[in-house]
């Protein structure tokens, strides 16, 4: 039989057998030259790379040494197999040991023993936060990391620690962990905060410029953007929620059936699918598979999973987003994380947008008030001569009251037209709730007359009942509102008359008992400081007809002024249904029907 070289040339060499203790322990065929002496099982580890040793003896005393000896040879399997990177390095950083899963990130089959570190993965980019993490280690003798970037798009954290040993002082042990995944993470989650900042982000010029309806269309192009090219979402539904009906009413729609789209949903968590369950809870919710879930509602026909969240602002929910897609169990928890983040986004940017709708829906009502609030007054002064006038050519000349009659009316024009222009440049969705609310519609095209000789109670009645709708018109003293009261018509009277209890001809009590000659009903209302009714007038007007909350207190109090006049309307309703109540007889009533002095 033919034997090989190799084989040959190891018959040839002398053999030779490690001992752990005592020799004289050894059979005493084996001769003293064929034995190799160590004190310890780390010392067979090292003589093992010796090809002539045939084996080991170890002594009955040292037994204890066999577990340490099965102990290092696990250690070695565990290094060899674990699921993360390890090299024992030179001082030149050449590999002197590699692991499996080292090897196989190198993309090598062979082990990478004698190659630089580096170059075993490809020369990658050094990130940092050390950028010579292995000469760190090595001069100082601390640990040091740092992050490598691969050609193949892969990132490895580093972290190298120098050997402990007094024979191994210039060798380090190097631990790699693939971190891809989680720089990945990273860096979408970076790419999405920056998406959401750039959301809502115009610029002054794009401000002055574009309309309103062009913010929310270019909110809308860069909300899609952002979810399919970033995210990588396909179909998508985005609805806002009304707050006042609960309806979800549709965005944005990508991808989605038009029957779907135009659906009409509502914040209820049965009936209205995983949006409806979703504006109402404000909970997030992942449907794994639709087959299987009661609340789906099919957006797209072969949508097979869906995932939806909601739009969160303030502990409020705007809206919802809803993303499908047709594979089963296609969304994560990565994935519900990055919507949840991105949807934030959207619901600040939609409130950039109301506040900006807001501002200048602000800003077009302050420039229609301080108009209006400029030529009120003088509007008035207007009313007040041109009825003046008119009483005097009453039975004289047609011709100049009919002119008279049209000065009163263009003059009330000019107030209405600027209230008009000031609701066509305010869009409704941006005023507040209490200046546009169905609270108050009753207020809305009333007419309020309101006679003071004090020009600031004069100006706080245009400014505190216009803002709701009222038309309001003012007279310094009795006389003027009488003639008022008397020039107007069916379509000028006057809901309500807010008075002064002391005026600078006469009383508020005896304008309600002189305007009482000229109506049906005086729809009237007392005002007085917080000071003493010499003259009584409240407690005489309540006895001759005042409604018992007929009565303000200046200065005025938004809110009370506001229960007042809706008090009173609402008993004129009463009035026009079951007729005015009966006039009392008055002893301050002069037999020529004027109120007698006071």
């Amino acid at each position: 039989m033919t034997r090989s070289t190799q084989t040959t040339q190891n018959l040839a060499m002398p053999r030779k057998l490690i001992c752990i203790g005592d020799p004289v322990t050894l059979p005493a065929e084996i001769a003293g030259e064929e034995v190799v002496v160590v004190d310890g099982s780390v010392a067979v580890v090292d003589q093992l790379d010796d090809p002539t040793i045939d084996g080991v003896w170890i002594a009955r005393d040292q037994f204890p040494e066999l577990s340490e000896l099965r102990g290092i040879s696990q250690s070695g399997i565990m290094l060899r197999d674990m699921p993360e990177g390890v090299a024992l390095l030179d001082a030149d950083l050449r590999v002197l040991w590699a692991n499996r899963r080292l090897v196989e990130w190198s993309g090598r089959s062979e082990p990478a023993v004698g190659l630089n570190f580096y170059e075993m993965l490809s020369n990658p980019e050094i990130m940092g936060p050390d950028f010579c993490p292995f000469h760190t280690a090595l001069a100082t003798g601390d640990e040091s990391n740092s992050t490598l970037h691969t050609e193949d798009s892969r990132y490895f954290q580093v972290h190298a620690a120098p050997m402990v040993h007094p024979v191994h002082r210039r060798q380090l042990v190097v631990t790699v962990n693939d971190i891809t995944e989680e720089i990945l993470q990273q860096n979408k989650l970076a790419a999405i905060h920056q998406a959401g900042r750039e959301l809502a982000d115009l610029r002054p010029t794009e401000i002055f410029m574009m309309e309103v309806d062009e913010r929310i269309d270019l909110l809308k192009e860069n909300i899609r953007h952002y979810l399919s090219d970033l995210l990588n979402f396909n179909i998508i539904e985005i609805r806002l929620l009304e707050q006042a009906t609960g309806n979800l009413m549709p965005l944005l729609s990508v991808g989605i059936d038009q029957d779907a789209a135009d659906r009409q949903l509502i914040a209820h968590p049965q009936g209205n699918g995983i949006t409806g369950y979703v504006a109402a809870s404000g909970v997030s919710y992942i449907c794994h598979d639709v087959v299987n879930d009661p609340l789906f509602i099919p957006g797209v026909a072969d949508s097979r999973s869906s995932l939806t969240v909601p739009l969160m602002l303030h502990d409020q929910v705007l809206g919802t987003v809803n993303i499908e897609s047709p594979e089963i169990n296609a969304f994560g928890d990565s994935d519900l994380q990055f919507l949840e983040i991105f949807a934030r986004d959207i619901a600040f940017a939609l409130n950039t947008l109301e506040l900006l709708v807001a501002q200048k829906a602000n800003t077009a009502q302050q420039s229609c008030d301080a108009i209006h609030g400029a030529v009120a007054l003088p509007v008035d002064e207007i009313l007040n001569d041109a009825v003046n006038v008119m009483e005097q050519y009453i039975g004289h000349s047609s011709e100049v009251v009919d002119r008279l009659k049209r000065i009163l009316r263009n003059a009330r024009d000019i107030k209405q037209t600027i209230q008009q222009i000031g609701q066509r440049m305010t869009p409704l969705e941006a005023v507040p709730v209490g200046a546009d609310s169905t609270h108050h519609v009753s207020l809305r095209g009333k007419r309020i007359l309101v006679v003071d000789a004090d020009e600031q109670v004069r100006e706080d009645a245009h400014y505190l009942l216009e803002r709701y709708g009222c038309i309001v018109e003012t007279a310094h003293k009795g006389d003027e509102a009488v003639l008022m009261v008397r020039g107007s018509d069916d379509s000028t009277s006057y809901d309500v008359i807010i008075s002064d209890i002391k005026l600078p001809d006469y009383s508020g009590y005896q304008l309600m008992l002189r305007l009482g000659k000229l109506m049906d009903y005086v729809p009237m209302v007392l005002m007085t400081g917080f000071g003493y009714d010499p003259g009584h007038s409240i407690v005489k007007a309540r006895q001759n007809g005042l409604h018992a909350k007929g009565v303000l207190f200046k200065p005025f109090r938004l809110d009370q002024l506001i229960d007042v006049v809706k008090t009173i309307l609402d008993f004129n309703e009463e009035v026009k249904r079951d007729g005015p109540p009966p006039k009392p007889n008055d002893p301050d009533v002069a037999a020529d029907g004027r109120p007698a002095p006071e």
